[in-house]
């Protein structure tokens, strides 16, 4: 298999994780963990959305006209309002033309996706476009179909520590980063305050190079920002209480994320 420029970090939007050290590097594995509806599926969207680079979306917790639209919104700056309302009404020719420009960009829609399947999907896009994406997008991470029944909490663990370790070792072998969602233990899925490393859910932080967390804060307009602590950091800074955050201002009619320091 050819392999990527191991170490090389991709394009991020999040400038603020840069001052702090935090790098998508080729070859390594993270993971960003929040409550749900907190934006993690559209951090990794503008991620890999933004430097137009080989990308492998796995959204198994979000489907194709969800994806489709926000992806479009982010694109192009419209309202997603009105992108949802040509997509229903088969207007779609202007945007289709933008999107092709983003051919390598490939998601995959399956629900409950094994470890085959994946695997078959990365040969395949390797077949096609004659290397291997540069990032790889799982979301979630527990609708994967691990190799390790799960009953109990203990069971639960270790199979999600099983997958990170097969994550891991996809990254090494592919070249590409891989980023994968996941959740957050109960006291901590309002998103309205830090979540520490311990906040993760099945503690399975211990094989990603990389964890962040996502929570968020609304405004009495309704206006939302995302505050995304990293909490686990091998190559740089890190703050395990999740205390320490980079701040960005999510725009709801484009779905953009954008550094705060950006909009003052």
């Amino acid at each position: 298999m050819a392999k990527g420029a191991a170490g090389e970090p991709l394009p991020s939007p999040y400038k603020g994780l840069a001052r702090h050290e935090v790098e998508f590097r080729r070859g390594e594995f993270s993971l960003i963990a929040a409550g749900p509806g907190t934006g993690k599926s559209l951090v990794a969207l503008n991620l890999a959305l933004h430097g137009n680079v080989p990308v492998m979306y796995f959204s198994a917790d979000s489907n194709a006209s969800t994806q489709l639209s926000r992806a479009t919104a982010i694109i192009t700056g419209d309202d997603i309002r009105d992108v949802k309302l040509r997509l229903l009404a088969d207007d779609f020719d202007e945007y289709t033309a933008m999107l092709a420009k983003r051919w390598w960009i490939r998601f995959d829609y399956n629900a409950r996706p094994t470890i085959a399947d994946i695997e078959l999907n990365l040969r395949a896009y390797f077949e096609v476009f004659g290397l291997f994406p540069h990032l790889i997008l799982v979301d979630n991470i527990t609708n994967v179909v691990g190799e390790t029944p799960v009953g109990d909490a203990e069971s639960f663990t270790f199979g999600l520590e099983s997958l990170s370790e097969w994550m891991s070792d996809m990254a090494r072998v592919t070249g590409a980063h891989v980023l994968a969602l996941h959740h957050v233990t109960g006291e901590h899925s309002d998103g309205l305050t830090p979540i520490p490393l311990s906040g993760v859910k099945g503690k399975i932080a211990r094989v990603p190079n990389v964890v962040l967390t996502i929570h968020k804060e609304v405004d009495e307009m309704g206006g939302v920002i995302l505050h995304i602590s990293d909490v686990k950091n091998r190559e740089g800074f890190a703050d395990p209480s999740g205390g320490t955050f980079s701040s960005y201002v999510f725009n709801s009619s484009s779905m953009r994320i954008t550094d705060i320091d950006d909009t003052l």
